[in-house]
């Protein structure tokens, strides 16, 4: 692969209508149009952490979970990557139950009430065409991915030039408070920047070793930043002109008639291309984990799990309010162990040693029995503040937590997960090592 390989994947996950709901969602929660601009512009600065979470995969040729065995070591690491399974499987779910959305106003508009049976009939089809691209291959999603791209942002272009007219920034008046405006934050930078991070080094570790660091955080940062700032705008803009376009299924209603096939068919596309790199991730997640299994092997098992929750999810009817609580909550182990990850790089100036990362027993990333128990005194503590101030009062399960309480409902979870997993790594790595710490046992490259 090289960097500009490396974007258009990127730009071809991102260039999707999941992204113009999330626009959609946050105008709804009660934020003005100018919030909402603000919002979108702020949150998508953080794709920069998916940027730095991609740095590492040139230098080790492994996947996001392999090189995160340096700072918890083989055995502590297997439960961060059970953390990442299940995240991995959620946004799986999230793409699949759009799918059946779609494929449900298909049928509607064709004249077909769609009842169980044909609700089933949708989620097992649904399953058994997700299974196809991530069974083929990085080179497979790469090239379709960029193909899809193309094809999307000419369809974006035809929503830009519909919705323009018709924007009437004056029928939105009302103002969120800050609470609200941060926990919009929340939702974009959980479904964009922070959220992606785990991905990161599952592709960017097709790049050469020689490449420039630079290039590949700017490959990554912008390939996804470029279009969801863009897609999310668009989003929003047509949230003033019709509400339903917090829906999948509500936004070819907020255009022409004509725009209804042609919308959804593309959207179709796109929701199974951003559900590969999910299960992409997740099948390689399982092998980190220590999961016996071939990488084929791992994808029909991550099938057969996001059809049964797709299945629970659609027949249970609360979609939308699932899905911002499943965004509230992956923060709480996501955050902290990014910062871990990422501190961990810094502290030995991006040097690992790819051998030993793959060693399943012994090597200098083994230390107490495969657990680095600093690391995840860090995880836990991260964790516990990231719950201090998180704010899912409106989800199932509902919590309001103290800082939100005191701060009228703000949610700054991801923010102070990171500030304390990362800051009380450092304090414990130089703690154990001191000024050996970049050189730990002597053998990083």
């Amino acid at each position: 692969m090289t960097p500009f390989g490396l974007f258009w994947l990127w730009s071809g996950a991102i260039w999707n209508v999941e992204y113009l709901v999330y626009g959609a969602l946050i105008v709804s929660f009660g934020l003005s149009f100018l919030q909402a601009v603000a919002a979108i512009l702020a949150a998508n600065v953080f794709y920069a952490l998916l940027g730095l979470a991609s740095l590492q995969g040139p230098e080790t040729g492994t996947t996001a979970f392999m090189v995160s065995r340096a700072p918890f070591g083989q055995n502590g690491n297997r439960l961060v990557a059970l953390f990442n399974w299940v995240t991995q499987v959620g946004f799986e779910v999230e793409g699949l139950v759009l799918v059946v959305l779609v494929l449900e106003a298909m049928a509607s508009r064709g004249g077909i009430v769609p009842g169980t049976a044909v609700k089933a009939v949708f989620i097992a089809g649904a399953a058994l065409v997700q299974f196809v691209m991530p069974f083929l291959g990085h080179p497979t999603i790469t090239k379709v991915l960029r193909y899809l791209s193309f094809l999307f942002i000419a369809v974006f272009c035809v929503m830009a030039a519909l919705v323009a007219p018709h924007v009437d920034l004056a029928t939105l008046r009302t103002h969120a408070s800050w609470p609200v405006w941060t926990t919009a934050i929340l939702l974009l930078v959980s479904a964009g920047g922070l959220g992606w991070t785990e991905n990161g080094n599952d592709y960017s570790r097709y790049l050469p070793r020689s490449t420039p660091k630079a290039k590949t955080f700017w490959a990554v940062t912008l390939g996804t930043a470029i279009p969801s700032v863009l897609v999310e705008l668009l989003g929003a803009a047509a949230y003033v002109v019709s509400p339903k376009v917090t829906a999948v299924t509500g936004v070819p209603s907020s255009f022409s008639s004509w725009f209804f096939w042609p919308f959804l068919a593309l959207a179709l596309l796109q929701l199974f291309a951003i559900n590969t790199l999910d299960l992409y991730s997740s099948g390689v997640t399982l092998q980190a984990l220590g999961l016996p299994v071939k990488r084929w092997g791992a994808v029909v098992i991550d099938t057969i799990v996001s059809s049964a929750v797709t299945a629970a999810v659609i027949f249970k009817g609360a979609f939308y309010s699932d899905l911002s609580g499943f965004l509230s909550y992956i923060v709480v182990w996501l955050a902290p162990w990014l910062a871990i990850v990422m501190t961990d790089w810094l502290l030995r100036r991006g040097r690992y040693d790819p051998e030993a990362l793959a060693t399943r027993r012994g090597g200098i990333y083994w230390r107490d029995g495969g657990v680095n128990w600093r690391a995840l005194v860090a995880l836990v503590l991260g964790m516990t503040a990231t719950s201090l101030w998180i704010n899912a009062q409106s989800f199932v399960p509902s919590y309001m937590s103290p800082l939100s309480s005191v701060t009228g409902g703000s949610d700054m979870s991801w923010v102070f997960g990171i500030l304390v997993g990362g800051l009380t790594y450092w304090a414990l790595w130089e703690r154990r090592l001191g000024a050996r710490a970049p050189f730990e046992a002597g053998g990083l490259r």
